[in-house]
């Protein structure tokens, strides 16, 4: 059995989606910030990763992922009601917080978190769309690689420990690596 050698790769990207027929920028990660990863762990898209897996520092690219292999198609199922009074925070309703067009983190009830945008509030049910940012979109990647080496063991032990809920995990500022952009912190492209 060939055993997969876990690199350490980052990259600077532009990501664009297809609207309308026109290609519209969605995220942006730059070389001073790169998208970091560790191939064969599972944290990024599997096409993002087979894709940037194979090249080199340096190597440049462009390429498309469909909707089908990135975040699925749109699902209107996906968007439901939720009883208002799960947003009360000491008996009050966080109005702070719960705002149309914001993300929110939900737990299911297998204790599985999930972020939802918030579509509307009504009088007794706030209407979440569970859906990802980007299901239905076709992704288009441009960009550079801007190191891909083999993964250190600590390098691995680290993004296991994030991944676990240890370490830094989405505060992402308290990591000091300045490589977390906000559309990774709450659950953006690549992972």
């Amino acid at each position: 059995m060939e055993t997969v050698e876990n690199k350490y790769i980052t990259v600077a990207y532009k990501l664009y989606t297809m609207e309308d027929g026109e290609k519209e920028l969605f995220e942006e990660a730059k070389a001073e910030h790169p998208f970091q990863f560790i191939s064969g762990l599972g944290t990024t898209l599997e096409d993002f990763e087979n894709q940037i897996t194979s090249l080199s520092k340096g190597d440049k690219f462009d390429f498309t992922i469909p909707a089908d292999k990135a975040y699925g198609q749109y699902d209107e199922q996906h968007v439901i009601d939720l009883p208002k009074n799960i947003f009360e925070v000491d008996g009050k309703f966080d109005s702070d917080h719960i705002k149309e067009g914001n993300i929110v983190p939900l737990m299911t009830g297998d204790g599985q978190r999930v972020n939802a945008s918030v579509v509307e509030i009504k009088p007794d049910v706030v209407v979440v769309d569970l859906n990802h940012p980007l299901a239905g979109a076709d992704l288009i990647f441009e960009g550079e690689v801007i190191e891909s080496r083999p993964a250190t063991n600590e390098e691995i032990q680290e993004l296991v420990k994030m991944m676990s809920g240890e370490g830094c995990g989405c505060g992402c500022d308290s990591c000091g690596d300045g490589g977390c952009n906000d559309h990774e912190c709450s659950g953006g492209c690549c992972h």
